[in-house]
């Protein structure tokens, strides 16, 4: 008997569904950071072993789109409702239970298994914790809940248990080595990227895009170049920084980031363009992976 399944995982900004993911698979796929909206794309993990495949589904948070960009990520998060064996709908302690009523009415009508993940309970009282989850039977009378800390690994193998128990009976999906059907490329993008929501402050990071333009995998080094596209000119001197020390330092970063990611030495060049307003440019957003039609 051999199980396979798709888990997806669901929810607001900022409520730790990356640093679940990361902690389900094992290994660091989705970018973390504190800000909202670090995840732009729906990231698939991958769990093997002699008798189960997970495929654990990472999505951006669910928000109100004010730009096409963000009804792209929207749609990645609508998407991964349609598709699940089991859903995880990730909140916490800190939300309140009334955003975002359209989605979870969404999610109320999903017919596979829902288990709602409570998270940051570290941060919470057991009298407050217990009145936060009556209100979510209330929202979501179908769904399993289950308090956690991400952060402090608290209950989750309790969670990952029950989605064992609940994935169906089914071949794997891909190949038994596979950790993700993403390509190296795309990790030196969101790599990068970390790197740009850690170093830089208010609208930067939300309105740069990362494009690997060369990736050449060779005996003992791989050389990659990348491109940071910028909105507006303004933006990409603040990229670049007095002197380029800005970029250099992010750059620096990355590259320690990707040898330990690939395991090799790596040189990076990285260098700032600016495509105006590319964030409502349905061609670009095509050209960098958002757009599903």
């Amino acid at each position: 008997m051999h199980k396979s399944g798709f888990v997806n995982i669901v929810g607001n900004p900022n409520v730790g569904k990356s640093t679940l993911m990361n902690l389900l698979v094992g290994e660091k796929v989705s970018i973390i950071t504190s800000k909202a909206q670090t995840t732009r794309h729906r990231i698939l993990g991958i769990v093997n072993t002699d008798d189960y495949q997970i495929v654990y589904s990472d999505t951006p948070g669910v928000l109100r789109p004010n730009y096409k960009l963000q009804e792209s990520m929207l749609n990645f998060s609508v998407s991964a409702l349609s598709d699940a064996d089991v859903l995880l709908y990730m909140t916490d302690v800190i939300e309140k239970t009334d955003k975002n009523e359209e989605f979870l009415q969404k999610v109320q009508n999903v017919d596979a298994p829902v288990l709602l993940l409570i998270n940051k309970i570290d941060q919470t009282n057991q009298q407050e914790l217990e009145k936060l989850v009556a209100q979510w039977k209330e929202l979501l009378p179908k769904a399993e809940i289950y308090p956690i800390s991400a952060l402090n690994k608290f209950n989750v193998d309790t969670v990952k248990k029950r989605i064992l128990d609940l994935i169906p009976e089914s071949p794997p999906y891909f190949e038994k080595d596979a950790l993700t059907d993403r390509p190296a490329r795309f990790f030196v993008t969101e790599i990068i990227r970390e790197k740009i929501l850690l170093y830089y402050q208010k609208e930067v990071p939300y309105a740069v895009e990362v494009i690997v333009e060369e990736f050449k995998d060779e005996k003992e080094i791989i050389n990659i170049r990348a491109l940071i596209i910028a909105e507006r000119d303004t933006q990409k001197g603040i990229i670049i920084g007095h002197k380029g020390a800005a970029l250099k330092k992010v750059a620096t970063m990355a590259r320690k980031d990707m040898e330990r990611f690939f395991n090799k030495k790596i040189f990076l060049e990285i260098y700032v363009k600016v495509e105006k307003d590319w964030r409502s440019r349905d061609n670009l957003l095509r050209q960098y992976g958002y757009r599903l039609d």
